[in-house]
C-alpha cells in the first residue's frame, strides 16, 4: 500500500478546523477547553454547533495520509498502518475479512479511552470504521463505541418519541375534558419536569418512588400527582395516587408605596397592566383577555372575561388608570396582545432591575397574583365586608375569600382603632363625605353618621 507523510509547521499544528469531522459541512466550531497529552502538552478542543460532536486535532506526528485509492479491497490487517499503530503499543484488534472495506467494519467512536482511537479519526482517507481495545489491568475489553445522537440530549432523560406522542395525546385529552388551557399546560409542564429527572412516566410505581424521595413541598407533590393521575386515566391504567398535603401559607402583601415604585419604574404598557391589576384585582389570564371593546371609557368600567370558574364582573376604573390605557397604541383588538410567557419574561427582568436599584427585595417578590391579593386585603380593610370582596374578586365559594379576614387582621392589628366621625342630613353632604374617604357606619334619627380612621 502505498503510504505518504505529510509534513507540520509547528506554528500551525493547532488551526482552527475548516469544518466538523463529523457532519463535514458545519463551519460553526466553538472552542471547548482543552485536551492535554502525555507528554505535558495540550490541544484545542472544538465543539460542532450545528451536530454536537467534540473532537479536537491531533498532533504534528500524527498528521499522517494514506493512499489507499488504488488498493482498498486488496489490504491485509498486517500491513495496514492503523493496525501497525495499534500493535506497537500492545494492544489488541478485531479481524476483519480481507476482501472486505474499512467502511463494513465497526465504528471508533471519537472520545475512546486509548489515544490511538483517537489518532485513527484524524487519517483523512481512513473511514475510522474499526474497533479498539481499552487496556485494563490483568484484561483487555473491548469497547464499542455508542453511536452519536444528532441532537443530544440530557443525561437520563426518558422522552422517547412514544412519551413525546403520549404527552401531546394527554394535551389534546385535557382540552376534551373541559380543562382550561393553562391547567392543562400546567399539567404538561409537570410531567415533562418528572421525565427531565428520568422518571418513566409510564410506570407508576416508579413516579410513587420518585416523589417519596425528591425534596418538594407538599403542595407541588399534590400537584404531580393530580396531572399524572389524569394522565393515567387517558391510558385507563390503575394505580393507587399517594396523598399529600398542601401546607397553608399566607400570601406576601406588599405595601402600596412598593406597588407604586415597581408601577412607575416599569415601562409604558407593563405599568398599564399593573395599574390595571391593581385597581381591579383580576387574574393575569383575566387581564390578557380584555378586548378594547371591554373598556367603556364614558362610563370608567371594565368588563372582565372570567378564568378558572369566576364569575363575571364590570369593575371601576380611576382617571389615571384611563389615562394610561388611552396613551397606548392599538396594535389589535386584544389591549395587551403579546402571550403571556413575553409578557412575564419582560416583567420579571424589569421587575429584578428595579429591585437592585431600589435595593429593596421585597420589590421582587411581588408577581402577578400579588396584586390580587393585596386587593382583596385593602377592599376588606375599607369595608369590613367579605360579600363585597368575593364579589370584587369574582370567587364563586366564599371560603377563598375567608383569607383576606385574616391577612387584613394580621396586617393592621398595630394601627390606631381610633375614628374622625362626621354626620351628614343631606344626600350632598353624604357624598362629599364619601368622596374624602369616609364610610357609612349607622342612620339615626334621620342623620348619616360616618367615619374613617385616623
Amino acid at each position: 500500500m502505498h503510504m505518504e507523510m505529510c509534513s507540520v509547521n509547528p506554528e500551525t499544528a493547532n488551526p482552527t478546523p475548516k469544518a466538523c469531522p463529523q457532519c463535514g459541512s458545519s463551519q460553526r466550531l466553538y472552542k471547548d477547553g482543552l485536551r492535554y497529552l502525555a507528554d505535558g502538552s495540550s490541544l484545542q478542543r472544538w465543539l460542532c454547533r450545528n451536530c454536537g460532536f467534540r473532537f479536537s486535532q491531533s498532533t504534528a506526528k500524527s498528521q499522517q495520509k494514506i493512499n489507499v485509492a488504488a488498493k482498498l479491497r486488496t489490504l491485509q490487517p498486517g500491513s495496514d498502518l492503523a493496525e501497525a499503530a495499534i500493535r506497537s503499543r500492545n494492544l489488541a484488534i478485531k479481524k476483519t475479512a480481507y476482501d472486505s472495506a474499512f467502511s463494513l467494519s465497526e465504528d471508533v467512536g471519537a472520545h475512546s479511552v486509548t489515544i490511538v482511537g483517537k489518532a485513527l479519526n484524524t487519517l483523512r482517507s481512513y473511514t475510522s470504521n474499526r474497533r479498539v481495545c481499552v487496556p485494563t489491568r490483568g484484561a483487555k475489553n473491548l469497547v464499542i463505541s455508542e453511536t452519536r445522537q444528532e441532537k443530544p440530549m440530557r443525561e437520563g432523560t426518558m422522552e422517547t418519541a412514544d412519551v413525546k406522542g403520549k404527552l401531546v395525546e394527554y394535551l389534546w385529552y385535557l382540552k376534551k375534558q373541559g380543562r382550561c388551557e393553562a391547567t392543562a399546560k400546567g399539567y404538561i409542564s409537570t410531567l415533562k419536569t418528572l421525565i427531565n429527572y428520568g422518571v418513566d412516566i409510564l410506570n407508576p410505581e416508579t413516579v410513587k418512588l420518585f416523589l417519596a424521595y425528591i425534596n418538594w413541598s407538599g403542595g407541588t407533590k399534590k400537584h404531580a400527582v393530580e396531572a399524572y393521575n389524569g394522565f393515567l386515566k387517558m391510558l385507563k391504567i390503575e394505580w393507587e395516587p399517594p396523598k399529600y398535603k398542601h401546607v397553608g401559607k399566607l400570601p406576601f402583601i406588599p405595601t402600596e408605596e412598593e406597588i407604586d415604585l415597581l408601577i412607575s419604574a416599569v415601562g409604558t404598557r407593563t405599568a398599564t397592566l399593573l395599574q390595571l391589576l391593581k385597581e381591579t384585582g383580576m387574574r393575569i389570564g383575566e387581564a390578557l383577555k380584555i378586548s378594547w371593546i371591554d373598556v367603556d371609557v364614558q362610563r370608567k368600567v371594565v368588563t372582565i372575561t372570567p378564568e378558572k370558574g369566576s364569575q363575571p364582573r364590570i369593575l371601576a376604573m380611576s382617571d389615571k388608570l384611563i389615562g394610561m390605557l388611552q396613551r397606548l397604541r392599538k396594535k389589535s383588538e386584544l389591549v395587551f396582545p403579546a402571550r403571556r410567557k413575553e409578557i412575564a419574561i419582560n416583567f420579571y427582568r424589569q421587575r429584578r432591575n428595579v429591585s437592585e436599584k431600589l435595593a429593596n427585595p421585597r420589590i421582587h417578590k411581588i408577581s402577578f397574583h400579588t396584586f390580587r391579593h393585596w386587593k382583596g386585603t385593602m377592599e376588606y380593610h375599607k369595608t369590613k365586608d367579605i360579600l363585597h370582596v368575593q364579589q370584587v374578586l369574582g370567587h364563586r365559594d366564599i371560603t377563598s375569600t375567608m383569607i383576606y379576614i385574616n391577612i387584613e387582621a394580621a396586617l393592621f392589628q398595630n394601627l390606631s382603632q381610633d375614628f374622625y366621625v362626621k354626620t351628614a342630613k343631606t344626600i350632598e353632604e353624604a357624598g362629599k363625605l364619601i368622596e374624602t374617604g369616609f364610610e357609612f357606619v349607622h342612620e339615626f334619627n334621620n342623620v348619616m353618621i360616618f367615619r374613617k380612621r385616623k
